[in-house]
Formats: C-alpha cells, sequence, structure tokens
C-alpha cells in the first residue's frame, strides 16, 4: 500500500459543471486508459494502479468536478447527470473515440449513463463495485440526502470525525492513517464541508433507474470486479450486474472491501492487465 504524497493533476479543463483537474500518465501513442473513481473519493485512489497501467497504456485520471483538487461551488451541479456530461465533454477535449475505461463506484454510473445516454464509446469497460443497480444509498447516506443544509452546519470537529469514519468504512482492512489523511482532505475547509453535503443531496437512484434497464444493449467487453468483503455494496450486486451485460465477465476479489484499490490493489490491477490486454 502506498500513500504517495506526492500525487498532483496539473492540469485543467474548464466543464459545464466547473473546473475538472486531469492528468495523464504514459507515452502518447499507447493505448488510452482513463480511469473514473467514485464518491466521496478522488483520483487518488487509483494512484498505484494507474502507475502500472502507465508501463503499457496511455492513462488518463481527473477529479469530478466537486471532488478532489476540481472546483467546488456553491449551486454547482454535481449529480450524477451532470459528471456523465463532462465526462463526455472530457473525452472530446482529449479527443478519446474508443478508448478503454476503468470505473469505481459512482465512476461507474457516470461511465453507463455516457455510453447509454450519451453515445460514447468504449473499447472495453471495466467496473469496480460500481453503483448502478437499484437500491443503493445506505440509511446514512438518505438521511444526509434529506437533511444536507443541518449537516453542513456542523462544527468542523464533528464534521472530521464524521467524515474519517465514513471513508474509513469503505475499507476492510484499514486504511493508512496517510491514506485515510489523504481521502478526507478535500472535504475538510469550507467549501470542501459545503461540496461534501452537496454531493450527497443530488445523489438520486433516479439517474441510475434511467439506464439500468438498458444494459442488455451494452455490447463491448466488459469486466465486473467486486470486493468479496464490501459492506457498501453487496457481493451480489456484482454478480446481478454481470448477468445483465451480455457476456460480461464477474471477478470477485477476496479480502477486498469497497475501496479495492486500497485494500488489494495487486489483485485488482492483475485482474484488469489482463482483461485490457486480451484481443478485444
Amino acid at each position: 500500500m502506498t500513500t504517495d504524497t506526492e500525487w498532483q493533476l496539473t492540469r485543467t479543463f474548464t466543464s459545464t459543471s466547473g473546473d475538472v483537474r486531469w492528468d495523464r500518465l504514459g507515452h502518447a501513442g499507447r493505448p488510452p486508459v482513463v480511469l473514473l473513481h467514485g464518491t466521496p473519493f478522488s483520483s487518488y485512489v487509483w494512484r498505484a494502479v494507474a502507475r502500472s497501467l502507465a508501463r503499457d497504456h496511455q492513462v488518463f485520471v481527473w477529479d469530478m468536478p466537486g471532488y478532489g483538487t476540481s472546483e467546488k461551488a456553491a449551486g454547482q451541479e454535481v449529480s450524477l447527470a451532470a459528471q456523465g456530461r463532462v465526462f463526455t465533454e472530457l473525452l472530446g477535449h482529449w479527443g478519446l473515440e474508443r478508448p478503454l475505461v476503468v470505473a469505481h463506484d459512482f465512476g461507474g454510473a457516470v461511465a453507463l449513463r455516457a455510453h447509454l445516454l450519451h453515445g460514447t464509446t468504449y473499447r472495453a469497460l471495466a467496473l469496480v463495485d460500481p453503483v448502478a443497480l437499484a437500491p443503493w444509498g445506505s440509511p446514512f447516506f438518505r438521511l444526509v440526502g434529506e437533511h444536507s443544509e443541518v449537516f453542513e452546519q456542523l462544527p468542523s470537529v464533528l464534521h472530521r470525525a464524521l467524515v474519517r469514519e465514513y471513508v474509513g468504512s469503505a475499507s476492510s482492512r484499514g486504511l493508512h492513517p496517510a491514506v485515510l489523511d489523504r481521502l478526507v482532505e478535500p472535504w475538510l475547509n469550507d467549501p470542501g464541508q459545503a461540496a461534501f453535503y452537496r454531493q450527497i443531496a443530488q445523489a438520486d437512484q433516479r439517474y441510475t433507474d434511467e439506464i439500468q434497464g438498458r444494459y442488455g444493449e451494452i455490447g463491448i467487453p466488459v469486466l465486473v470486479c467486486w470486493g468479496e468483503d464490501d459492506t457498501w455494496i453487496p457481493v451480489a450486486k456484482g454478480r446481478e450486474l454481470a448477468a445483465l451485460v451480455p457476456g460480461a465477465r464477474f471477478e470477485p476479489i477476496s479480502g477486498a472491501g469497497h475501496l479495492v484499490q486500497e485494500d488489494a490493489p495487486a489483485e485488482l490491477t492483475a485482474a484488469l492487465i489482463a482483461f485490457l490486454q486480451q484481443p478485444l
């Protein structure tokens, strides 16, 4: 497990939902791979996987609007609908027509919406514990969503404790303290605290309900990876999703919770490399 304090995104794209920080690893001309993070995370969770994939691919990483080092602003739209549009805009900005796409959690829904609703084309799609099937959202998630304006007013010390506990629960093995610090850091100043509750308030199952009935239309190679110890979204959802996508392959990862990238980075990277390098 690497804490990696040097992970930085050095480039900026101005999207319809605010400035997006992004970067690219690997050499131009190699097959492009785009990595999408989930909520309440950032591209930081992909650091080890991204560097491994960059040996044979050109890897694009980004923080969604309202997350990580990207813009956080009052009134900002950061819903799944908005993120799907932004991802489509980014692919155009990067000039990528058929990239390989790897998406985790909320990012899985973003990639699926962009493909099914906005016509983005992928060479192949790997989904890692994605938000894709109803019902989703824990009791805590729903409580915060219904009372986000109240939670925004929490004293900073209580907010910090809540976010640390919530983020930490995504790992079955427990996060290194420095990793946990890095994951919660974007949410701890005043704009970050408001942004944390804003993204939960705008998380609505209707955005996956709109596409769930269309998973049978997906005609590209799909890999579904899932941490067997995921307490946020049960592994049974992974098997259910793989059964809905024609030809999809299901890859359970033992000893991993929802944050597979942190709990089992080597196992996840091996599964992704095998999938991405097969003839597609």
